[in-house]
């Protein structure tokens, strides 16, 4: 069934009142003309221009990163930032053997897959080192009074982050991970790292049998006026689509869309673009859709470029 919902109006109000001496003027909310057709026509467009490549349906194509977070990991501004990176340092000798095929499960079924050692996983994790620590500790050395020694480096300005993450115990497990046939288990490595509070995953799938989300196929009209792209999924929850939407630093607020196939679910956004003077960047906005029915294994598609989202939580 084919709707689109707007699930964030642009309330237009019409005050008309006595003014009070002295108070400021009252101002009417901007308006502009109604994208929802506009829309439309472009998520049709889009839907029908979608081809599921290989494995889409029967074999494993992972729509996030292979490094999951198994729950809230407690961040600090600086374990953010390292985690972020990919700055890792191992305190254990890390496996080298590969070990037997896993199974993946989906909600449909299941599927055997080789995977990868706990070494290649976590030369995968790993990133690169983290820059010098401008004379600080690259681990906190609190002092009993929790102030600086007479020797201590003293610094006027916000420390840069340079703490890598500290890698103490690695297990085989399973970790969830969004994937062309839905939300799956799927085999992980579990890094245990002593500055977050779950362990780090990665999935331990091998390269060979992961395949990969087609690019779509890109409408050969740019996007409408008033429309706004799809960056990329926050979460997917049921029926539920938290997505971030690009919008200009001077633009209203926007109004996320949708438009529900059998197949493809298709995203993006409104706003009521401004007319006068503004800096030209790009805003990120985060909006909720609410679909008909659980999104199951359908593609999510961005209606200015077709292409398939993936779920990058923030």
């Amino acid at each position: 069934m084919r709707r689109v919902l707007a699930l964030l109006g642009i309330s237009l109000l019409t005050l008309s009142a006595c003014a009070t001496p002295g108070a400021a003027p009252v101002r009417t909310p901007p308006t502009g003309p109604d994208q929802r057709p506009a829309f439309t026509e472009r998520a049709e467009e889009v839907a029908a221009g979608w081809r599921p490549g290989p494995g889409w349906r029967d074999g494993y194509v992972p729509l996030q990163d292979a490094t999951v977070l198994t729950g809230d990991p407690g961040f600090t501004d600086e374990t953010k930032v390292a985690f972020g990176a990919g700055w890792y340092r191992d305190q254990i000798p890390i496996p080298a053997a590969v070990p037997k095929d896993g199974t993946i499960r989906f909600p449909d079924g299941t599927l055997r897959v080789p995977l990868v050692s706990a070494a290649d996983a976590y030369a995968q994790l790993r990133q690169g080192d983290p820059p010098p620590c401008d004379g600080r500790p690259a681990a906190p050395d609190p002092a009993p009074t929790g102030r600086p020694g007479p020797n201590d480096p003293v610094s006027t300005s916000a420390p840069t982050p340079c703490v890598p993450l500290t890698v103490t115990e690695v297990r085989l497990g399973s970790a969830p991970v969004w994937t062309s046939r839905g939300r799956a288990d799927a085999p992980a490595w579990l890094f245990t790292v002593d500055e977050l509070a779950v362990p780090v995953a990665r999935i331990a799938v091998a390269p060979r049998v992961t395949g990969r989300a087609p690019g779509g196929a890109v409408p050969t009209r740019p996007l409408p006026a008033g429309l706004v792209s799809a960056q990329q999924l926050r979460a997917v929850d049921g029926n539920r689509i938290d997505y971030v939407l690009g919008v200009g630093a001077c633009d209203g607020p926007p109004t996320p869309l949708v438009l529900e196939r059998p197949d493809v679910v298709v995203i993006g956004g409104a706003v009521i673009a401004s007319t006068g003077v503004c800096t030209a960047q790009l805003v990120l906005k985060l909006v909720s859709v609410t679909l008909d029915a659980p999104l199951g294994g359908r593609a999510v598609l961005d209606a200015a470029s077709g292409a398939p989202l993936i779920v990058q939580p923030g």
